[in-house]
C-alpha cells in the first residue's frame, strides 16, 4: 500500500509538472504582453492545419490581423512559442545586416541517421557555411550556359510529348507533364541519367519524386513535432527520410560515382561539379554528395514544375498577357538565328516579368524560417526576439499585402518593370529568400522554368477548359503550394 501511495504521488508530481510546462509554454507571449492569438492545445495556432486549411491561410489571417500592431507577433506553432515578422525592414535586418543571429532555419536534419537530411537546406551554423562555400562555385552563370543545351533538349522532348497528348485530347492535366519533365532536366543534369519520364510516366525517377511526395515515415502531427523542436528530436534518434527514398538515392549516387570515377567520365553536369569538389583535396563523403544531389532533385523538380503549372494557369486565363510573351519569345529566336540560345534567354524581358509574377501570386514556399542564436532588440523596446526562437517570414502574406501590390490577386506582370520594382521595399518579393542564405540555386531554377515555358509558348496557346477552376484551391498537407486535383487546361498548336 505504501508502495502504491509513493508510485501515485510520483504520477501527481509528473503530471502536475507536465502540466505547468505546457502552462508556462501557451502564456509565453502573454507574459510578455506581446499580441497573439489565444493558443489552443496542442495545435497552438495551428487550428484547422493540416486537415482543412494551408498554412498560408492561418498565417495570412494573422498577418492581417496584427500587422499594424509592431513589428512582429507572437504565434505557437504547436507548444512552441514562434513569431511572425511583418516589418519588412526588420526582416532585411534578419536576412542580412544581423545574419549571424539568424544563420539556421531550424529545420530538422540528423546527418548519422537520416544522412540526406544533411544537405544545404537544413544545415546550419560551421557546417553550412563550410558547404555553401563548397558549393557556390556550381550554380555561377558560367556553369548555368554548361547545362544549358541539355536543358533545352529536354524542353524539345516535352513540345513532343505535349503535342501527342494534344492530338488525343487538347484537354489534360499540365502539372504532372511539366513535373515529368523537370525530373528528366534533374536526372540529366544532376546524375547524367536519362530518366525518360517523358516517354514513361512509370519511370524509376519519375515514381522516386512522387514517393517522396507521398511515403511519409510519420504522421502529419510526428513531422510536425521535428520541425518544431529540432534538437529534441535529434536526440531522439528520429528520422524524416522514408527509407525507400534513401535506399534509391544512397544507391544511385554511390553507382554514379564509382562508374565516374573507375572509368575517369566527365560530364557537364552537377554530380561532376560535386565529385570535383571531392577531388580537391576538400573532404566530401558520399552521404553528402547524395544529400546535396537528393536536395537538388527535391527542389530544382517539385519547385519548378510547380512554377511552371502555375504560370501556365495564368497564362491561359489572361489571353493578352500569354500572346504578348509569345511575341516576345518568337521575335527574340528569330533574332538568334531561330534557336532558342543563353543568350536568348537573357534577352526576355517580360519573360523575366511573368516568371517574377507567378511567384509573387504563388511563392512555392510561403513562409520561411529562421531561427534566432541569441536575443534580439528590435528598434521598438517592448518585441524583443528571445533566444534559440522560431522566426516565421510570412513571404505570401507579403506577396498579397494590397498596401504592397495593389489588387493582389489581379496576375500583372508589369509590377516587375524597373520602375515598379523601384517603389518597393527590396524585401517585398522574396520566392527564394535574401541575404547569404538565399536560394543557391535560384539560377538554375529560373532557366529551367523558362527554357520550359518558352518552348511551350512558342508551340502552343493554352487556354482554360471545362476542368478548369476559376481559383485554384491548395492541399493543406502540402508544405509547398500545390493546387488540389492538379491543373486542367486546353492546349492547341500555334
Amino acid at each position: 500500500m505504501a508502495f502504491f501511495s509513493v508510485f501515485l504521488c510520483i504520477i501527481i508530481i509528473l503530471i502536475t509538472t507536465l502540466a505547468y510546462y505546457v502552462r508556462s509554454l501557451l502564456t509565453f507571449w502573454k507574459r510578455r504582453g506581446i499580441p497573439h492569438d489565444p493558443p489552443t492545445f496542442p495545435q497552438g495556432n495551428l487550428v484547422g492545419h493540416p486537415t482543412e486549411k494551408h498554412m498560408k491561410e492561418i498565417v495570412g489571417a494573422h498577418y492581417h490581423k496584427y500587422k499594424s500592431q509592431g513589428p512582429f507577433a507572437g504565434f505557437y506553432f504547436f507548444l512552441n512559442p514562434a513569431i511572425l515578422m511583418y516589418d519588412l525592414d526588420l526582416i532585411r535586418d534578419i536576412f542580412i545586416k544581423d545574419f549571424n543571429n539568424f544563420t539556421g532555419r531550424g529545420i530538422f536534419h540528423n546527418e548519422k541517421d537520416d544522412p540526406l537530411t544533411g544537405n544545404l537546406l537544413n544545415l546550419e551554423g560551421a557546417k553550412w557555411k563550410d558547404m555553401r562555400s563548397k558549393m557556390s562555385p556550381t550554380f555561377t552563370s558560367g556553369k548555368m550556359k554548361f547545362m544549358f543545351p541539355t536543358v533545352v533538349s529536354v524542353a524539345e522532348r516535352l513540345v513532343e510529348a505535349v503535342g501527342g497528348m494534344v492530338e488525343k485530347d487538347p484537354d489534360f492535366e499540365v502539372k504532372d507533364i511539366v513535373a515529368r519533365f523537370t525530373v528528366d532536366v534533374i536526372g540529366n543534369v544532376g546524375f547524367g541519367i536519362e530518366c525518360n519520364s517523358l516517354k514513361d510516366p512509370h519511370a524509376e525517377f519519375r515514381q522516386m519524386g512522387d514517393a517522396i511526395g507521398n511515403l511519409k515515415r510519420h504522421s502529419i502531427f510526428v513531422s510536425l513535432f521535428m520541425f518544431s523542436f529540432p534538437d529534441l528530436a535529434r536526440k531522439l534518434r528520429l528520422k524524416q527520410t522514408h527509407d525507400d527514398v534513401e535506399a534509391f538515392f544512397m544507391r544511385i549516387v554511390r553507382e554514379t560515382v564509382d562508374y565516374r570515377e573507375k572509368n575517369s567520365i566527365k560530364r557537364n553536369d552537377f554530380m561532376n561539379l560535386l565529385l570535383e569538389i571531392k577531388h580537391s583535396g576538400e573532404s566530401m563523403s558520399i552521404e553528402e554528395i547524395a544529400a546535396q544531389v537528393f536536395i537538388f532533385f527535391l527542389a530544382g523538380s517539385e519547385t519548378s514544375s510547380t512554377t511552371m503549372g502555375h504560370a501556365l494557369y495564368e497564362l491561359a486565363k489572361n489571353p493578352e498577357i500569354q500572346d504578348k510573351l509569345r511575341e516576345e519569345i518568337e521575335s527574340l529566336i528569330e533574332k538568334h538565328d531561330g534557336v532558342l540560345s543563353y543568350d536568348c534567354l537573357m534577352e526576355m524581358t517580360y519573360m523575366e516579368k511573368v516568371f517574377k509574377e507567378t511567384l509573387r501570386k504563388y511563392p512555392v514556399i510561403t513562409n520561411l524560417v529562421r531561427r534566432s542564436m541569441n536575443e534580439y532588440p528590435t528598434k521598438n523596446p517592448k518585441f524583443v526576439i528571445p533566444a534559440n526562437t522560431m522566426c516565421l517570414i510570412p513571404v505570401d502574406a507579403i506577396h498579397h499585402d494590397p498596401e504592397i501590390y495593389p489588387d493582389p490577386e489581379k496576375f500583372d506582370p508589369e509590377r516587375f518593370s524597373p520602375e515598379e520594382i523601384s517603389k518597393r521595399h527590396s524585401c517585398s518579393w522574396l520566392p527564394f529568400g535574401e541575404g547569404p542564405r538565399h536560394c543557391i540555386g535560384l539560377r538554375f531554377g529560373k532557366m529551367q522554368t523558362s527554357i520550359g515555358l518558352a518552348l511551350l509558348i512558342k508551340n502552343f496557346k493554352f487556354s482554360h477548359c471545362d476542368k478548369t477552376p476559376s481559383q485554384l484551391e491548395f492541399n493543406p498537407k502540402s508544405i509547398i503550394l500545390v493546387s488540389k486535383g492538379g491543373i486542367h487546361l486546353r492546349a492547341e498548336r500555334v
